[in-house]
């Protein structure tokens, strides 16, 4: 039987998504027997689309690059046009939400509605979207489990490299005592050509000429970013309810050439980390610049790459790298995330 979606938000990861059902449906379905089948498509500038037997991928895409929306989706009969968000969720006969909708990281909006709507209809929800979990994860975790439904968000991290999924599937049995990342790639290729030679302004408009910074890097290089996903890993790999003012949150704005000269004296560099440290008195968790001496993995993660470093009682530290962005990369952490559901059906 086929696993049914409805995809809320339909920008470059959704339409990556797409793309890789296009390219890998025939394989995931002949060598793994799953079937995946898009059956809702709903976006605020893009249009809603819905049918109950699935939509065509081909005339969706079609519709996309010709229009730029799917109203020239071609008509057929049981085809529905024009549902709200909110009407997708709860109408549509798909068994997962895909949550990918631009959602205001400062109040987990409009996705924790989405989830919450999903689940009061006992659908499973996947995400891309930091927000939610930030904010909101006992919440919603809750009412998850309490609907016997899934909620999966391997994306809100570090894109398709499976940060999350590290700890909960190969690290069960160790005690986690700390956790320390390179999170944001927009910083960490900044950092990369400081050291290169550039001021920090030089740097930051290089950033954004090749698309790793927006025309408002406050998030980037406040270090706001990376204190989100800091908070999700405290609340999903260490379990610990962490709040936004419980975390030290300074970022790279005010580093100097002359910062980063003695970083190089001293055999080090910097590196904007986010860390979380168990400790006897609770859980110190913190974003900030640190100079990290050459001989650490963290040190030789260099342009826009992401890395996490998790250290465990019994099997040491272990370092993930990989990127943490991208369309292809995001959307490929939607498609883990389904598959996990997927095999727990």
């Amino acid at each position: 039987m086929a696993h049914k979606l409805a995809l809320i938000g339909f920008g470059g990861v959704g339409q990556g998504f797409v793309e890789i059902l296009r390219e890998k449906g025939m394989k995931l379905s002949k060598d793994h027997q799953i079937d995946f089948k898009i059956v809702s498509i709903c976006d605020l500038y893009k249009g809603s689309i819905h049918h109950s037997e699935g939509l065509c991928l081909e005339d969706v895409m079609a519709a996309i690059k010709e229009k730029g929306s799917l109203d020239s989706y071609p008509d057929q009969p049981g085809l529905v046009r024009g549902w709200s968000s909110q009407e997708t969720i709860t109408k549509t006969n798909a068994d997962s939400i895909v949550e990918m909708t631009f959602t205001d990281v400062a109040t987990g909006q409009p996705a924790i509605d989405h989830c919450k709507w999903a689940f009061s209809n006992k659908k499973n929800v996947v995400m891309t979207n930091k927000g939610p979990v930030a904010l909101a994860y006992e919440t919603l975790s809750k009412l998850a489990r309490e609907n016997g439904v899934q909620w999966l968000f391997e994306g809100a991290v570090m894109s398709g490299t499976p940060a999350l999924r590290l700890p909960e599937a190969t690290l069960t049995g160790n005690k986690i005592t700390e956790i320390r990342g390179i999170l944001n790639g927009t910083t960490n290729y900044m950092l990369m050509r400081m050291e290169e030679g550039l001021d920090y302004n030089e740097a930051l408009k290089e950033a954004q000429v090749l698309g790793y910074a927006e025309a408002d890097p406050t998030a980037d290089v406040k270090g706001y970013d990376v204190l989100y996903k800091v908070l999700i890993l405290a609340n999903v790999v260490l379990g610990y309810p962490l709040k936004r003012n419980e975390v030290i949150c300074k970022g790279i704005s005010e580093l100097t050439i002359h910062d980063i000269e003695k970083a190089k004296m001293l055999q080090k560099c910097w590196k904007l980390i986010g860390s979380l440290t168990v400790t006897e008195n609770g859980l110190k968790a913190a974003v900030q610049p640190e100079m990290v001496p050459f001989d650490d993995p963290l040190a030789g993660v260099s342009g826009a790459m992401n890395a996490i470093t998790y250290t465990c009682d019994l099997s040491g530290p272990i370092t993930l790298i990989g990127a943490g962005a991208g369309i292809k990369e995001t959307g490929f952490a939607v498609l883990i995330d389904l598959i996990q559901i997927e095999r727990s059906r």
